[in-house]
């Protein structure tokens, strides 16, 4: 019997058998209850995820990103709705090749990004390698082919330069990943992104993809116009001697002229041959001027600036995400944790499942007054009325108890289902109160296996209830009066068999037939259930049974087991007392 703690409230709740068949529907009530229950996992769960959360952010390398505008130039012709279809499909293409590995490979070898640590020492991810593994795996009768042909071109290349290309090649699609183009709306305005671990490092890859993308845009036209200049050198070739022999026929038929109509066919099919021969020859000089001087569709509008503040990590977006996640995997974890929960939080558990006509909950509380059995040895004698500490609701409980069975004198068995319930403490609450109502109260220790009242209330007593079984007149020396209305029976000396046991077989000295014409109620402080078997053997004898059970500690199937049992050898079992209800339950 634990001193430090006594009842501070009691809330009994008078509720018929329960229906059997059917579920009863989720209300508020039953919500608020679970968060108040489980709210400790659910605050665990979150707070675990936001330290995952915030680990990453502090631990996680910051990622900078720069932007580069440029403006597309397309040259498209024809009417408005083929211009916007060609625009479109113009564009389209210049983002893939600004995307290309021409473009990439000429950044990473113009910055030097084949050497960086940060593009050809990363460690793959698991993704990564699952794609390298499966690649390798399907490339291998490709290998074993090679390898029955001989060795090839590639085999006779240096080690030193397959090595160089391989990791030119790891710092190409690192980059690749690191890197993004994008069209600006319905715009011909394109942007460049880069992210690189500093902001300075993201400028210079972003501002040189964008020169590289105009460098090879500018060479695409420059090698477009070499091929077409070497397509019209050959036709202006064609178109001289074509012209050079229209003329010679024209001279020859002028100067022996005979048919006006066939010298006036030689004169126009000349000067066509001369007309296209110009156009061509001018053609052909454009063609080589824009050879000489490239002029690229695109230009830079806007060259990347340093960024104020990193990309990624989003710290803020991460910690919103792990406290909702947490929040979510924490509200599920509590919902298995009730759904599977057994131990007794709630009145209805027992009422439900037992069909009792009360379930009380009560209350502890820490006080300076001490337990209330060390009161009562020190107030022996004093007017208790006026000195015992009422504790709000107990009194409730205890009219409850003795009026459940309308009978004027009563014998009453208090049982835990479990040690340290607090059943000998209810004991004498409930005594204490009976007797302030004037009622001559017994309170009787029969808990052989833990005599807490006996060792609070008389440790120095010689006689007790094990005395008083062999010989029934040492009850009124036993019985040692603590008020006017009240008296304690202590247990006694336990030599084998226990009083509870003892009483049982109806052949010792002392009856409760007997006490009950002296005594208005009898209550009577058993063992605990689950510690030895004198609850089966003297709750048959008594008026009725109070099963204690903990909050929180106690099992529904425990208390169900004891009810049952109790009621299988003859006890009727009044109600049930849930000990040791946190505040926020109990209120």
């Amino acid at each position: 019997m634990t001193s430090s703690t006594i009842f501070s409230g009691v809330s009994p709740i008078s509720l018929p058998p329960a229906a059997t068949g059917g579920n009863s529907p989720l209300t508020l009530r039953d919500m608020l209850f679970f968060i108040r229950m489980r709210w400790l996992w659910i605050a665990a769960t979150t707070f675990a995820f936001l330290v995952l959360a915030g680990s990453y952010v502090l631990t996680a390398e910051p990622t900078f990103v720069a932007n580069t505008q440029l403006v597309i130039v397309p040259q498209v012709s024809g009417s408005e709705a083929q211009r916007a279809f060609a625009e479109d499909a113009f564009i389209e293409g210049q983002l893939e090749i600004a995307k290309s590995s021409d473009v990439v490979g000429g950044t990473v070898t113009a910055l030097g990004l084949d050497t960086d640590p940060d593009f050809v020492d990363q460690t793959p991810s698991l993704q990564d390698r699952a794609k390298s593994w499966l690649m390798g795996a399907s490339s291998e009768p490709d290998t074993a082919s090679q390898e029955a042909a001989g060795p090839g071109p590639r085999d006779a290349q240096p080690q030193q330069q397959i090595e160089d290309g391989r990791i030119h090649d790891r710092a190409v699609a690192t980059l690749l990943n690191m890197m993004g183009v994008r069209r600006i709306g319905s715009s011909t305005i394109i942007e460049i992104s880069a992210a690189a671990s500093t902001p300075q490092q993201a400028v210079d890859i972003a501002d040189t993809l964008a020169r590289q993308y105009i460098q090879k845009n500018i060479a695409m036209k420059a090698n477009a116009s070499r091929q077409y200049s070497e397509w019209l050198t050959r036709f202006v070739s064609e178109q001289q001697r074509g012209l050079a022999e229209a003329a010679s026929a024209l001279a020859s038929f002028t100067s022996t002229p005979r048919d006006q109509f066939k010298l006036a066919e030689l004169q126009s099919a000349t000067d066509a041959r001369r007309t296209l021969y110009e156009n061509t020859l001018n053609q052909l000089t454009e063609a080589k001027q824009r050879i000489t001087y490239p002029v690229s569709d695109a230009t830079i509008v806007s060259r990347a600036t340093l960024p104020l503040s990193k990309a990624r990590p989003r710290s803020t977006l991460i910690i919103a995400f792990a406290a909702a996640v947490g929040l979510g995997v924490g509200f599920a974890l509590a919902l298995i944790r009730h759904a599977g929960d057994r131990r007794i939080v709630r009145p209805n558990q027992i009422a439900d499942a037992g069909g009792l006509p009360f379930v009380t909950l009560l209350a502890t509380s820490r006080t300076s007054n001490g337990h209330s059995a060390r009161f009562l040895a020190a107030g022996t004698g004093s007017s208790t009325a006026a000195a015992y500490p009422v504790i709000p609701g107990m009194a409730e409980l205890s009219a409850t108890v003795v009026g459940l069975r309308r009978k004027r004198r009563v014998v009453i068995g208090i049982v835990a289902v479990n040690p340290g319930s607090g059943a000998s403490t209810i004991a004498c609450e409930l005594a204490v109160l009976s007797s302030i109502s004037g009622a001559q109260t017994l309170l009787i220790d029969a808990a052989a296996q833990k005599s807490s009242l006996s060792k609070s209330i008389a440790p120095h007593s010689s006689t007790g209830l094990v005395d008083v079984l062999d010989n029934g007149e040492l009850i009124r020396t036993a019985a040692l009066p603590l008020t006017p209305t009240l008296k304690f029976l202590p247990l006694g000396k336990v030599v084998a068999v226990s009083p509870a046991i003892r009483l049982s077989s109806r052949r010792t000295q002392l009856s409760f037939a007997e006490l009950k014409k002296e005594f208005d109620a009898i209550f009577v402080d058993i063992s605990a259930f689950s510690a030895s078997p004198d609850a089966n053997a003297i709750a048959p004898e008594l008026d009725g049974v109070l099963v204690v059970t903990s909050h929180g500690h106690t099992s529904i199937d425990d208390t169900m087991h004891v009810i049952e049992t109790l009621r299988n050898v003859g006890a009727e079992i009044l109600g049930a007392i849930i000990n040791h209800a946190p505040k926020r339950i109990e209120s």
